[in-house]
C-alpha cells in the first residue's frame, strides 16, 4: 500500500517537463536530421573515418538543431533521440546520412 501511494505521489508531483513528449512535423523532422548527423559522427568517428574535430563539428551542429529547431526540455529532446535512434540501424542512418545531410542544413538552418 505504501508503495503505492509513494507511485501515486510521484506521479501527481511530476511536473510537464517530466511527461513524455510526442514530436510531430517539422519537429519531428529536426529530431531525425539532428539523431543522424550524431549517430554519423559517433560511428565514423569509431572506424577512424573521421577525427575528434570533425566528431565534435558534427555533434556541435546537432546541439544547435535541436536548440534552434525543437521545443521541449533537453531531457525531452534527449528521450525522443533514443527513440530515433533506436528504430533506425546503422545501415540506415548511413543510407539517410548520404541521401539528406545537406537537405537538413538547408531545412534547419544553424547560423
Amino acid at each position: 500500500m505504501k508503495l503505492l501511494i509513494a507511485l501515486c505521489v510521484a506521479l501527481l508531483c511530476a511536473g510537464p517537463s517530466s511527461a513524455a513528449r510526442i514530436y510531430e512535423g517539422e519537429e519531428a523532422a529536426a529530431l531525425r536530421c539532428a539523431n543522424m548527423l550524431a549517430y554519423t559522427a559517433v560511428t565514423l568517428a569509431r572506424a577512424d573515418m573521421i577525427d575528434e574535430d570533425q566528431k565534435n563539428v558534427m555533434l556541435g551542429i546537432t546541439v544547435l538543431i535541436l536548440e534552434r529547431h525543437v521545443t521541449g526540455t533537453r531531457a525531452q529532446k534527449k528521450a525522443a533521440m533514443g527513440i530515433i535512434r533506436d528504430r533506425r540501424d546503422i545501415d540506415a542512418t548511413l543510407q539517410d546520412y548520404r541521401a539528406n545531410a545537406a537537405k537538413c542544413l538547408v531545412q534547419f538552418p544553424i547560423n
